[in-house]
């Protein structure tokens, strides 16, 4: 399928070429939630934690008698049932991140670029740097191609310049082609992808089972 390429000042250059197997396949939502929910649990620390009764800052003395005091029976403080003890069934520390299978992965991705696509909300452009590394710099080129709230800029490469005057745009979002986020281009207003970069997917996915590194 034949896109629009556009300059850096928002006109119109040329047609690329692109392939359909990334940028116009059927959608598919099962492997879209499935990646999206692998990311954030990945990204979660997993840190909470509770202290049970064995772990409670108590001695092991019985707090009184069993008999003859008319109170109900005690064996310890650190029951859960007194003020202090400890937490039944309470979070521990705990890794939450998976494995998602290297196909469901693959379709996710390509779900998404389609999507976009389809949505009118993926925009191609010239390869461009930003000679200068400055934010405001980055700001008034992407300003000139939308005015959308949250995008994402997809590269060909890691260009320390781009990613410079990039960083401390809160509504931009920086990714390499080879290193794409699921969470961040489903939820993008608008995916800037650089023309090298949209070529570089279209010949990375061309082989089925291929690995997303």
């Amino acid at each position: 399928m034949d896109v629009q390429v556009v300059s850096t000042a928002g006109k119109e250059l040329r047609t690329l070429s692109v392939s359909e197997r990334v940028f116009s396949r059927d959608v598919s939502d099962g492997a879209i939630y499935h990646a999206i929910r692998n990311e954030l649990a990945n990204k979660r620390v997993g840190t909470a934690s509770t202290k049970t009764r064995g772990f409670v800052n108590f001695g092991g003395r019985k707090p009184w008698r069993q008999k003859g005091t008319g109170r109900a029976r005690a064996g310890s403080r650190r029951s859960p049932v007194w003020v202090g003890g400890g937490t039944v069934f309470g979070p521990l520390p705990r890794d939450y991140s998976y494995r998602l299978p290297k196909k469901m992965k693959r379709a996710a991705m390509m779900s998404i670029l389609s999507q976009q696509m389809q949505n009118g909300n993926l925009l191609v452009v010239e390869d461009f740097s930003v000679e200068s590394g400055k934010t405001k710099d980055m700001a008034a080129l992407l300003r000139n191609l939308t005015d959308a709230q949250r995008v994402v800029l997809v590269t060909a490469s890691d260009d320390p310049m781009v990613k410079r005057s990039a960083r401390n745009i809160p509504w931009l979002r920086f990714l390499s082609w080879n290193r794409l986020r699921a969470h961040d281009l489903f939820y993008a207003h608008k995916v800037v992808m650089m023309e090298s970069a949209a070529t570089a997917l279209g010949d990375f996915y061309a082989t089925p089972g291929e690995e997303q590194v």
